[in-house]
């Protein structure tokens, strides 16, 4: 394999840019921005930089291949053609996912075959054994048919990077880790902010705020597949983990509160900043949202119980209006409300300033951004330092 790698982090949608910004500042290379997905490259270093540092995508591959298979002959000589002996050693225990839209090729099940009898073939021929056991290291294989367009890709994540390692358990319908860092992002978190979050559950958009503010790498409590596979050196991963830990800001000033009316919630949530290494700059208290009080300086993030968190839509409605008494009562320098309720501006009882569309999971969700923009001409000015 030559040393650089084309690469491709998928995300959720609605996080795009904020994963752009962070590709850049590690350093990517050649980034291209789709919906739901971000293309770049880089050598080794970026493999492992990307899985400990990014905090908005899912995961990283590395693309082998993309080129047209409208047959399996066509998808197999594709998959054939990658040099598998270069990536995977003989004992490699390699499972095929894959998924097909709009393509000939329509059946999944009968293209993972195909794909897997053609790595199976190259790597018999090139390793030069009869039989590949498969009991060493995993690597996971991905394949993606869109209008007969085929890409091979290597998993070099293992669980999905919102799998942070600091959620042990989590409340009902929690919001992934990936997003709320990115409403962190569109929050305007900065390392001195205060961050209060009125419905904290299980204190995710609190911790992640603070580990942004802190600059703390997502992937340091964690481990990736790729830190197993032959092909990138453990001195690899040794360095990148070295320099992010180098990078934190443990100094800055910033300060996270949460308040859930549920004591098991709050009790996880303290629990969950421990795990994360921000306990020092985040307390989470038994409150109910009847009583919340912004300080004016506070950067509000929040993502109040709705649907299946709460027993009937009236009750969300009920505790949108509330919230929205309470910020028009002690009002904050910021309120980003993620949610699925697409009535929120009416429960709330004020449009907001901005709107932009997400999706948590599969749930088409709306960010509700309150705050009082700079007057400038040519509308919002993105005053993000690097």
């Amino acid at each position: 394999m030559s040393h650089q790698f084309q690469l491709i982090a998928p995300c959720y949608f609605g996080c795009e840019s904020t994963a752009s910004f962070e590709l850049k500042r590690i350093g990517a290379q050649d980034i291209k921005v789709t919906d739901g997905r971000l293309a770049f490259s880089g050598g080794a270093e970026m493999i492992a930089a990307a899985n400990l540092n990014l905090r908005t995508v899912e995961r990283v591959l590395i693309l082998l291949k993309t080129y047209k298979a409208e047959t399996f002959d066509e998808l197999f000589d594709g998959v054939y053609s990658i040099p598998w002996e270069e990536l995977l050693p003989a004992d490699a225990e390699f499972p095929v996912k894959g998924s097909s839209l709009s393509s000939q090729l329509s059946s999944v099940p009968a293209c993972q075959g195909v794909v897997k009898k053609a790595i199976v073939n190259r790597l018999m021929k090139y390793h030069r054994v009869s039989t590949l056991p498969e009991t060493g290291t995993l690597y996971r294989v991905r394949f993606s048919i869109r209008k007969n367009i085929c890409e091979v890709m290597l998993d070099t994540t293992g669980d999905g990077l919102h799998k942070r390692g600091y959620r042990r358990n989590s409340t009902e319908a929690p919001i992934k880790e990936t997003l709320a860092a990115t409403i962190a992002d569109i929050g305007r978190v900065r390392r001195d902010s205060l961050v209060m979050d009125p419905f904290c559950g299980s204190g995710t958009m609190v911790i992640e705020a603070a580990q942004k503010a802190l600059n703390i790498a997502p992937g340091l409590k964690r481990r990736f597949a790729a830190e197993r596979y032959g092909f990138i050196h453990a001195s690899v991963w040794a360095e990148q983990r070295r320099k992010a830990l180098d990078e934190s800001k443990l100094d800055a000033a910033f300060e996270g509160v949460g308040y859930d009316i549920d004591p098991a919630a709050v009790a996880l949530a303290n629990a969950n900043a421990k795990l994360a290494g921000v306990e020092k700059r985040c307390r989470f208290e038994v409150a109910d949202v009847r009583n919340f009080q912004a300080s004016p300086e506070a950067i509000v993030l929040t993502n109040p119980p709705y649907g299946e968190r709460l027993g009937s839509l009236n009750e969300a409605a009920n505790l949108a209006r509330i919230f929205g008494q309470r910020m028009t009562e002690h009002p904050a320098a910021g309120v980003n409300v993620i949610t699925a309720d697409m009535e929120f501006e009416t429960h709330y009882g004020k449009r907001a300033t901005k709107r932009r569309k997400m999706y948590n999971g599969m749930i088409p969700c709306q960010i509700y951004m309150y705050y009082d923009a700079p007057k400038r001409e040519g509308g919002f000015v993105d005053k993000r330092k690097k």
